[in-house]
Formats: C-alpha cells, structure tokens, sequence
C-alpha cells in the first residue's frame, strides 16, 4: 500500500498545485501592477517554491547538444547502440573525424537517473569518445519481462564491454565500482580479450568497512528481511511495470534528504529569497540542481536487496566470498587493465578508504599501471560534478587513460 499512499498524495496536492499556477501567472504577468511590489514579488515566489516542492518529475534530458574541439563547435547526437529491458547503453556520437579514447561511463543504478552525470559526460566528450548506461525506470518496465539483480547487472556490464572492444576504457561512478570491478574481474580470469584497457572507480562502496558513514551504518543496522518488509513497495496500475516489486525512488529521496535537511530547506529558503529580490542567476542555479536531483527512479527490488546484503552488510567483495553465476569473483585475475581510484575528502556516502580498498584486491596489476587521487575540499557528487571534477579530477583521469594507451602499445 505504500506506493498507492505516496499516489494518492500526490493526487491529493493537484488541485493546489493548479492553484499556486494560476496565481504564480496573475503574479507575474507584466500587466498587472501588483506584480511590481514586494507583496506581488513573494507572492510568485511563494507559489512557485510551493509548486516546484510538490511537481512530479519525469526523467530529465541529458540535453548534450554540442561540444567544443580544438576551438569549434562540435555537433553532438545520442544513439542508442543496445537496448535492454532494464537499461540502455547510449552513444554520444560527435560530428568529428577523430581516434579518442573509447569510455564507458557506468552510471549508477541508485535512486537518480543517469542524466546526474551530465556534467561527468559534458567534460569527457571534447576529447573522448563516450558512452554510458542509461538505466529504465523499474516502474516502466512490464513485469512479465522478469527481475532484475545485481548479478544482472554484472552481466549487463560484460555485455557492453564485449560490444564495445578491447580498446575501452571504463568508468564507474559510486555504487557502480562493485559490479564493474567484479565484471573486469570475470574477463580477466576468463582470458576475454574485451578486457578494458583501464578502470577508474569513483567514489564507490568496494570496502565499506573503511571509515563508514551514515548511509553504510544504515543498511547495516537492519536484517535484509527488514528492508524487504519496510521498504519495498508494488508499482501500482496506472504504470508499465505494475505489480512489479520495486525500491520505490521517493523512499530513498525521502532518506538521503533527511541526511541534510537544514541544508535542503536553507536552499529552498534562499530560492524564495532570490526570486524576490529579482535574483534571476541564482534562482535558475537552484532550478537546474533540483531538477535534477529531485526526480528520482524506482530499483527492481531483487537488484536493492542483494546489493545491500552483498555490499553493505557482508562485505562480499572485499572479503573474498563474492560470486556472480557460481564463479567466483577474484579481482586478483586482473592483470592487463590498469586500476584508477578517486575519492573526495568530504564524501559522506563513500568514505575515504572505501574505493582505495579496490588496489588491495587487484595484486596482479603492476605499480607503474596504479593511480590513487584524493579530492581535497569535495564531497560525493563533487567528485564528478562541477570545478573540481572539471579542473582538477578530469584532467588526472584523462592523462591516465593516455598513459595506459601508450602503455599497452
């Protein structure tokens, strides 16, 4: 019933929603006089904070039209090259004649769509050749097409990997570092050519037993059969996926907002703020950032829960006891891919150790194909999101895919 009590909640706020419009309009509308006083001015502001807390939000656009190369615009389009039921793998194709680096761009599969890495792909893009894992919506996903689990996933990133070739390196962006460095460590001991030439893990939970934080010490404090029974909901009818079980995105909204929520509530005080005081460039900052961050997407349950038991409360990979179709995962095989780990000083999702833990596994990589690079001053999302990542992250992680392409020549 949970997932039919958040839709009714919803339905519930529509006819105040259609009233914060229509005033937000009368507000704002250049021919009405009171919309130049302070009182018109916090007026529209109030109604349109109001309006933005309580929308519901579709699956934004990654809206990656054009790059820059060499100094010229660059025209950019997205192609679908694989379609699965639970995830597409997109190709950003630029209208240039150039041998880049081939990336693969990992996104995670963790309550935001993959669209959360736009910045993480507009960086890449004027000098590599991109692609990245678009997941579905689980709700949209009809549920006769069957579940969907970590060992999935796992195969899901072998599967791209074989496609895109042996020249490809890829990147994983936070709860996507287990299952690519378990699918890396699947090839290598199967001998498969596809190899990667380099991974880079980002801020992701290989060893969550290293400094923990909020979140580990959440998904450790309860047995798996009380997620199962207090967080996973049935996608009602009025979706494609009805009847599937899911972790339902708002639940998990809901938890990593109340880990900050004098930060949230601050932000949405400052948006009223801004818009009074005519502060347009702030205002539209704060948009773009929730936009993006509030629209969220539902996990297939099987996916959820297993990850949360393998990762976060046995410690499978790190201990060694991790397994994906009865073989086991040894990163130990690995041998030809070079090993890049990035964290940020402030992460409070990944602590700093966590991703470091990954050149404890793979022993067989030599020292000369290693990087480790700590961000001072970032927390989570600034490891691949805003300046930091663009002047400071990129640049290390672009020259260390050259040197292991001129390693491996």
């Amino acid at each position: 019933m949970l997932y039919q009590l958040h839709e009714m909640q919803h339905a519930a706020w529509a006819p105040a929603r259609m009233m914060a419009e229509a005033a937000l309009q009368f507000y704002r509308h250049p021919m009405v006089p009171i919309s130049y006083t302070g009182y018109g001015r916090a007026m529209a502001a109030a109604c349109e904070v109001f309006e933005r807390v309580t929308r519901r939000r579709g699956k934004p656009q990654f809206g990656l039209h054009e790059t820059q190369i060499d100094g010229r615009a660059v025209r950019v389009e997205e192609e679908v090259v694989l379609a699965q039921d639970f995830c597409d793998l997109v190709h950003f194709r630029r209208d240039a004649a150039r041998t880049d680096p081939k990336v693969l761009v990992v996104a995670p599969l963790s309550g935001h769509f993959a669209t959360l890495l736009r910045d993480t792909v507009r960086a890449l893009l004027p000098a590599h050749d991109v692609y990245i894992t678009d997941w579905i919506d689980a709700r949209d996903v009809p549920a006769r097409l069957g579940g969907f689990d970590l060992d999935d996933y796992i195969e899901y990133v072998i599967r791209f990997l074989k496609l895109l070739g042996p020249e490809t390196h890829v990147l994983a962006v936070c709860q996507p570092s287990v299952p690519v460095l378990a699918a890396v460590s699947l090839l290598a001991a199967a001998g498969d050519e596809t190899q990667p030439v380099s991974m880079t893990l980002m801020g992701g939970p290989i060893d969550t037993r290293q400094n923990p934080t909020k979140v580990n010490e959440a998904a450790e404090s309860r047995s798996i059969g009380w997620f199962e029974n207090r967080v996973i909901a049935t996608v009602p009818a009025n979706y494609p996926g009805f009847l599937r079980r899911v972790y339902p995105g708002f639940i998990q909204l809901t938890g990593f907002m109340s880990m900050n929520l004098d930060r949230h509530l601050g932000a949405h005080m400052q948006l009223f703020e801004h818009l009074v005081q005519g502060d347009g460039e702030s205002a539209e900052a704060h948009r773009r950032f929730y936009d993006e961050y509030l629209s969220v997407m539902d996990l297939p349950a099987e996916y959820y829960l297993q990850t949360v038991e393998t990762v976060f409360q046995k410690h499978s990979l790190p201990k060694g006891e991790m397994t994906w179709r009865d073989h086991r995962i040894e990163p130990s095989a690995i041998r030809h891919t070079a090993l890049m780990t990035v964290e940020g000083e402030l992460d409070d999702i990944s602590g700093v150790g966590q991703t470091r833990a990954a050149h404890d596994l793979c022993t067989a990589i030599p020292a000369e194909r290693r990087r480790h690079y700590l961000q001072q001053g970032v927390g989570h999302y600034g490891i691949f999101n805003g300046r930091r990542w663009r002047g400071e992250i990129l640049p290390r992680v672009a020259a260390f895919m050259r040197e292991c392409e001129v390693g491996r020549a």
